[in-house]
């Protein structure tokens, strides 16, 4: 059974800086990507960010591309991806989600299948 736990929201100030976790584990492809999305209260789920699993390519949002990096670290049962956030402005306030998807060129939400929980980041002065 796939999960994914992500953890490392909390509150920052404009300008700032957070690292998200996501430890995803019950993965049994050998090709899929992980994502990262986040939703406001009334707007619609946003892609941030993903990787994939083999080649470790990538891909960013505009809003969020030179400020965001995404980055991996494979162990025998886990994989746990990071979504390092620098120069956090208040419009990147949102719950994020971890996400897995087996086709690993998704970048849409109804493309991923399996979810975290989400984790929770303000910023805000």
């Amino acid at each position: 059974q796939v999960q994914l736990v992500e953890s490392g929201g909390g509150l920052v100030q404009p300008g700032g800086s957070l690292r998200l976790s996501c430890v995803a584990s019950g993965i049994t492809l050998d090709y899929y990507v992980i994502g990262w999305f986040r939703q406001t209260p009334g707007k619609e789920r946003e892609g941030v960010s993903g990787i994939r699993s083999k080649s470790g390519r990538t891909y960013y949002a505009d809003s969020v591309k030179g400020r965001f990096d995404i980055t991996r670290d494979n162990t025998q049962n886990t994989v746990t991806v990071y979504l390092q956030m620098d120069s956090l402005v208040p419009t990147d306030t949102a719950v994020y989600y971890c996400a897995a998807s087996k086709i690993i060129t998704a970048t849409r939400d109804s493309l991923y299948h399996y979810w975290g929980q989400g984790t929770q980041v303000t910023v805000s002065a």
